[in-house]
């Protein structure tokens, strides 16, 4: 009987394998090193983190899962010998409050974080498992656009990105950081997105650089006065929000994730509170006076109702005359559009409805029910508004209120006048459930406009028109300028106390909590643009 001999290749095979994991770790470093030390300092020097360090700071810590890794350029004419750790770009999966979600995170310091058709391939491959799976896909963007090397390639690459953000739209929840240049066209894929959150002062976004403008138009511009973060949030109404630096960026997305569902199959989270159900709200009362007169603002009402007072506002410094953003009643999210009688009467125009539109469309299509504060004269007339196109975009919010099939409960504070009655999600809109104060109004127009109209004959032939068009001006109010002959008609289901909004809202939201609704098939609608 012959003994079994030692396998003498073990060792060998160990050995081998110690090498095989060693060339493994030394490519991994070499990915993870992205352009190099030195570049990463100046990345860091400019105020800025690396792709792989606003990963890190977007994600609970260690749950980023990489894909991608290994993923290198198909070479080509001009980019023999170029190298390009990671193709420019860090792709994978994690958690945020431990929610999956996906994530890329374009890389400045590897050939300027530019677009390449591999580049694009990492980015698509996470969009992709972002829809089949129902998780929310967030980008960083941090790029110097297309890679000009790769020519129509690049192009191609955005193409395939551009076609994912429009029919992953409403299906899962896009969020866009812009962290540092995003120039000509890869400005598209985070317009598609639902929210940009921009960084103050490091981060610019423009169709052409300031170069081609003097070069064109002979206007002489900066990057952050062309592009930057408070163009973009107070005057162009492109980006959501912004912060200073990075890190704030990253922690102002995070929040904004808490008031998403995961999909559009789902609901948003809800988040417990110790703020009662029930509890009054008195200060209501120094807040809305009867006078029409008396301006207010919108945010002290909004904060005395929800919970805790916390209110997230969404593009807080645009278009002001209106304000929406998310908060929670009863621990739930709910969206709240309201006209602010701080800002410009709180009338409508072009930049508001445009606001309000987009807000309500991305409520509807994530399931947050819609909460409208209306305290309205009307829209804002003018020359400049009517040849701007104030009725195309006045019609997006009526579109836009008449297509949700979220709950939608509607609380008119004060006057609620003309068209912007309707375009501020009146009964005939589609409100389920339509509240108001004692100090409401609704009419076609304010009491001293109608009765200038209504009673012109019985002014004109008075002996003393001052005195009779004051007396006319009270008649009407007396008729048309509260909320009781709305009430009469059942355009308002009730008239409240102003104390007790805020147990009358929570309680309206649980009753539509399984509120469905049915249209007509269609392909989809064709909303005015």
């Amino acid at each position: 009987m012959t003994q079994d001999k030692p396998d003498q290749s073990a060792p060998r095979l160990n050995l081998e394998l110690q090498e095989l994991i060693a060339g493994m770790e030394q490519r991994r470093e070499r990915v993870e090193g992205g352009g190099g030390p030195e570049r990463q300092q100046k990345q860091r020097a400019g105020g800025k983190m690396t792709a792989r360090e606003r990963v890190a700071a977007l994600l609970d810590p260690g749950s980023f899962l990489e894909y991608g890794t290994f993923t290198e350029h198909q070479g080509g004419a001009l980019m023999g010998g170029v190298d390009a750790p990671g193709e420019g770009v860090v792709t994978g999966s994690g958690t945020i409050g431990g929610r999956q979600v996906f994530v890329f995170s374009q890389d400045f310091t590897v050939l300027g974080g530019s677009l390449g058709k591999m580049n694009a391939a990492k980015v698509t491959k996470i969009m992709d498992l972002a829809a089949r799976t129902g998780c929310p896909v967030i980008g960083l963007n941090d790029s110097a656009g297309a890679r000009i090397q790769e020519g129509v390639d690049s192009l191609s690459g955005y193409g395939e990105i551009f076609y994912r953000n429009a029919v992953y739209s409403g299906v899962v929840p896009q969020i866009s950081a812009i962290l540092g240049p995003c120039a000509g066209g890869a400005v598209y894929s985070p317009a598609l997105t639902d929210f940009i959150v921009m960084s103050r002062g490091s981060s610019y976004m423009f169709i052409t650089g300031p170069e081609v403008i003097k070069s064109v138009t002979r206007e002489d511009v900066t990057f952050d006065q062309l592009g930057g973060a408070d163009v973009h949030t107070r005057r162009s109404g492109v980006a959501h929000l912004e912060a200073d630096g990075d890190e704030a960026v990253l922690a102002r997305v995070r929040d904004l994730l808490a008031f998403l569902p995961q999909n559009a199959r789902e609901k948003p989270p809800v988040r417990p509170t110790s703020d009662p159900r029930d509890r009054q709200t008195p200060q209501l009362l120094d807040v809305v006076t009867p006078d029409q007169r008396r301006p207010y603002d919108m945010h002290h009402v909004i904060t005395a109702l929800v919970d805790d007072g916390q209110y997230f506002e969404i593009q807080p410094d645009w278009a002001k005359n209106i304000t929406v953003g998310f908060a929670h009643l009863g621990g739930r999210v709910v969206g709240i559009v309201g006209n602010n009688p701080k800002a410009l009467a709180g009338v409508l125009n072009i930049d508001a409805s445009d606001k309000a539109a987009r807000f309500i469309r991305t409520c509807d299509c994530y399931n947050i029910p819609i909460l409208t504060l209306v305290d309205v004269t009307g829209f804002l007339p003018g020359v400049a508004q009517e040849h701007a196109g104030i009725i195309r975009h006045g019609a997006k919010m009526l579109y836009a209120y008449a297509e949700a099939t979220v709950p939608k409960i509607t609380l008119i504070t004060r006057k609620s006048y003309g068209g912007a009655y309707l375009a501020m999600n009146s009964r005939d809109m589609g409100a389920d459930v339509v509240y108001a104060w004692p100090t409401a109004a609704v009419a076609v127009m304010g009491a001293e406009g109608a009765a200038n109209i209504v009673y012109r004959r019985d002014i004109q032939n008075s002996g003393n028109p001052d005195a009779t068009r004051a007396e006319k001006i009270r008649e009407y109010k007396e008729a048309f300028d509260n909320p009781y002959v709305a009430a009469g008609k059942g355009y308002i289901d009730d008239v409240i106390p102003m104390e007790d909004t805020r147990r009358r809202l929570i309680a309206t939201f649980d009753m539509l909590e399984h509120k469905q609704e049915q249209r007509p098939y269609r392909k989809h609608g064709n909303e005015p643009l």
